[in-house]
């Protein structure tokens, strides 16, 4: 005799644009998107902190406004585009620009915090610059206290914001 599948077994397709590239995985209906990502896709640069939408780390762009993937199903995203920080062809001179900054700033160090830190200001400025409006350094620490970092101590990342804002 066998045992009746419950829902929660049953995997469902996912197809989906990761980083530029139809992607296609199955996920069960209650899988976090960051699982998804990094267990079914190998997209391993989305961290996982807190799995309750605090730390910031799991943050990705979806249709390209930042997300919190600890918050989101993996079944939500079937048929839309999933920006992480491993987009390296695709990425918009914003997220570039971020990256180089961090680097040139000591922006990083254990890095766990990174990934989502860069989606969420490449976002932001994103959001700034259509506004026509000039971030100062008040306007950025706002925006990271969405993030938490246990080793930079936030300078070094405010700056790099800030000078990738006055670019």
């Amino acid at each position: 005799m066998s045992t009746p599948l419950l829902e929660r077994d049953v995997l469902h397709a996912v197809q989906l644009t990761l980083n530029g590239r139809e992607r296609k995985g199955r996920a069960q209906p209650r899988t976090l998107l960051s699982d998804f990502l990094r267990h079914e896709l190998g997209a391993t640069g989305t961290h996982v902190g807190c799995e309750h939408g605090v730390c910031g780390a799991c943050t990705v762009r979806i249709d390209g406004v930042a997300s919190r993937s600890c918050l989101t199903l993996a079944v939500q995203v079937d048929g839309r585009c999933v920006d992480t920080v491993e987009d390296t062809e695709n990425a918009d001179e914003c997220l570039v620009q971020l990256k180089a900054a961090f680097k040139r700033h000591h922006a990083l160090q254990c890095g766990f915090c990174t990934a989502g830190i860069l989606m969420s200001s490449a976002d932001w400025l994103q959001r700034q610059r259509a506004a026509g409006h000039q971030p100062d350094e008040s306007d950025v620490r706002d925006m990271l206290s969405g993030h938490l970092c246990r080793c930079t101590g936030y300078t070094p990342i405010v700056n790099a914001v800030l000078e990738v804002s006055r670019a």
